[in-house]
């Protein structure tokens, strides 16, 4: 099969391991919420970022 696919043996024993047991819409929504997830630690690393702005901006640091 991972010859088929031109993958190595690893890659799709891996692959098999982690999504064998799901069905097309487990895998749909599991994707959905990596995604979502992905966009939410950016949301919250950018307001880290403007935290740090701001109270360097406070303290006179700029």
């Amino acid at each position: 099969m991972a010859k088929a696919l031109e993958i190595s043996e690893h890659t799709f024993s891996r692959w098999r391991n982690q999504y064998g047991g799901m069905k097309a819409d487990d895998a749909k929504e599991l994707r959905r919420l990596r995604d979502e997830n992905g966009r939410l630690k950016r949301m919250v690393a950018d307001q880290a970022l403007d935290i740090e702005t701001l109270k360097e901006v406070a303290r006179g640091n700029f």
